[in-house]
């Protein structure tokens, strides 16, 4: 039987900051792979790296050498403009704050990506309310972010994320601003949703409880990602 092709590769990545006169390499040869329909916890401390390793796996940033490889392809000579279709094709984000639109409704929220992919407006809405219905909010799909609590917000925009099905969620403390019986609500609906749909997940969390139900887990040490 064949192992599994990655979805998401690092190799050898390294990038430095520069404050002042001083020099910060945060990546120093960073190498992981990331696998269909699983959920790896990013587990680091403040300051580690670990927004710098999803800024480089989600392309939002380049490199200062090495690769980064999406679906078998190298990014790393491609155009911004290239990059850019694929974070909007293939990457989900979510942050630890969610980001809807205020004037927007639940649905509309996760309508927004599709319009811009490209979908026409039943489609999109009924994908919406789809996601809705899977991650336990088909009575909210009208109700505005005011009107929800923090974690329907957060469910919302999960489902945002992943409403142009990526191959790849990139989640960035997701559950940080949330209580802890919330907090495993959501993840329950996140995790849910990763198995669900052969999706794979890179989550960055603070949380060890909820980082020991992942698949796997990675630290960053010395610039480099460890299996913990």
């Amino acid at each position: 039987m064949s192992e599994p092709m990655e979805i998401l590769r690092l190799e050898s990545v390294y990038r430095t900051y520069t404050q002042g006169n001083a020099k910060l390499d945060i990546l120093r040869g960073a190498e992981f792979s990331l696998y269909p329909g699983e959920a790896v916890a990013l587990v680091a401390p403040s300051g580690a790296g670990k927004s710098t390793l999803l800024h480089m796996a989600g392309l939002l940033e380049r490199p200062d050498a090495g690769e980064v490889i999406i679906g078998g392809r190298a990014t790393s000579g491609l155009s911004d403009a290239e990059r850019t279709r694929i974070r909007r094709n293939e990457i989900g984000f979510v942050y630890q704050f969610h980001h809807l639109m205020p004037e927007f409704s639940a649905t509309e929220n996760i309508m927004l990506p599709q319009l811009i992919a490209g979908l026409d407006k039943s489609e999109a809405k009924s994908r919406a309310d789809q996601l809705l219905s899977w991650l336990g909010l088909p009575e909210r799909g009208t109700h505005r972010p005011t009107e929800l609590s923090g974690g329907e917000q957060q469910r919302v925009a999960i489902a945002r994320a992943v409403a142009n099905a990526p191959r790849v969620l990139l989640a960035d403390e997701p559950t940080g601003n949330l209580d802890i019986v919330t907090a495993e609500a959501v993840f329950d609906s996140l995790f849910k949703l990763i198995k669900a749909t052969g999706l794979a997940a890179l989550v960055a969390t603070h949380n060890l409880e909820l980082a020991a139900r992942m698949d796997r887990r990675i630290t960053l040490r010395d610039g480099l990602a460890v299996e913990v």
